[in-house]
């Protein structure tokens, strides 16, 4: 190359660093979409200088700031579990000024995102995390993670009632996958219903089931993959053991930054664990049937601490039984 040929710039593979919109995701600060759009928005500083592009590699000696406040170095990926209300929606900020599960958290906790979401006016599991790669790799559709729901609507529905809803339904021109779909018992004008689905398209539930003259009074989400909402009362929130997080998801640190990363499917071993006595719920939900999800468990096939049902010696509905799920902590949310 002669003298007098321009540099070319360097290209985004030779820059040490990563994606801005990465490090923001890994330190808990939102998902990497959701970080691009904040960059977009004039809402970042790297070193004091506002960017308006994602398109930016930054290392450990680079200060980040949103919205004011700097970014500190990632934490080790943690994961909670939480029992949304109903009446609050999953989004950090609401435009029509709607609370928010972010509002009721208790102080101690870091910054955290939910996995997933419900809509305001559905309770139930919700799993929070402070790393955006964790939420991202656990919402991509290829896990596959079964969602169970307890469901209430207003009617008589039959077996040929929910049989499309099995086979899979066309709703607005939007198809959704078949659900597994049990009526459980019917309750005066109505019936309650356990459904099972592995997406997470918008009001999906609710939408189907007006497509076949259903009408959802009350959704509650009781398991999220191999997770379940138990005896978590509405408004508590459980942080997961890390042990949990990465013998049974398979997500451990990748190195000392805090990145996240999920093993293979061929790296896991999952078998079938033994059907789990479910949570009392609120007043007026009826107990779940005895069928289970399918969760990750030892090679032994005996179930991990924290799956399954109660020790014998106790009954199932004993609140006051420790948890070895992980730390419970109180919420702060008024009743």
């Amino acid at each position: 190359m002669s003298e007098n040929t321009p540099k070319q710039p360097p290209q985004s593979s030779s820059v040490p660093g990563d994606r801005i919109a990465k490090v923001l995701s890994r330190a808990g600060i939102a998902s990497r979409r959701e970080a691009e759009r904040m960059i977009e928005a004039g809402r970042v500083r790297v070193n004091g200088t506002q960017i308006d592009s994602p398109a930016l590699n930054v290392t450990a000696r680079d200060e980040i700031s949103v919205d004011g406040v700097l970014v500190g170095d990632p934490e080790p990926p943690r994961m909670w579990l939480y029992h949304k209300p109903t009446g609050v929606v999953t989004t950090n900020r609401d435009e029509k000024g709607r609370g928010t599960i972010f509002d009721d958290l208790p102080d101690d906790m870091p910054r955290v995102m939910s996995i997933g979401r419900l809509d305001l006016n559905s309770e139930g599991l919700l799993l929070l995390t402070n790393d955006g790669e964790v939420k991202r790799k656990l919402e991509l559709p290829s896990n596959g993670w079964l969602r169970r729901y307890r469901v209430r609507v207003n009617g008589r529905p039959s077996e040929d009632t929910v049989e499309p809803l099995r086979k899979g339904i066309t709703v607005d021109g939007e198809q959704f996958q078949p659900m597994t779909v049990t009526i459980d018992r019917q309750h005066g004008a109505n019936a309650w219903l356990t459904v099972g689905l592995r997406e997470g398209k918008n009001r999906e539930i609710r939408r189907a089931m007006e497509a076949v003259h259903l009408s959802v009074n009350r959704l509650i989400r009781t398991s999220y993959g191999p997770f379940q909402l138990g005896e978590l009362k509405s408004g508590e929130v459980e942080e997961i053991k890390r042990k949990v997080v990465r013998d049974q998801l398979g997500i451990e640190l990748a190195d000392n930054s805090g990145t996240a990363v999920k093993k293979k499917p061929s790296q896991l071993k999952r078998t079938p664990r033994k059907p789990g006595a479910p949570g009392p719920g609120r007043p007026g939900l009826p107990k779940a049937p005895t069928e289970k999800l399918a969760t990750a468990n030892s090679a032994s096939g005996k179930p991990k601490p924290g799956y399954g049902k109660s020790k014998p010696s106790r009954p199932a509905h004993d609140a006051t039984a420790p948890r070895k799920f992980g730390v419970r902590v109180k919420s702060t949310r008024k009743p």
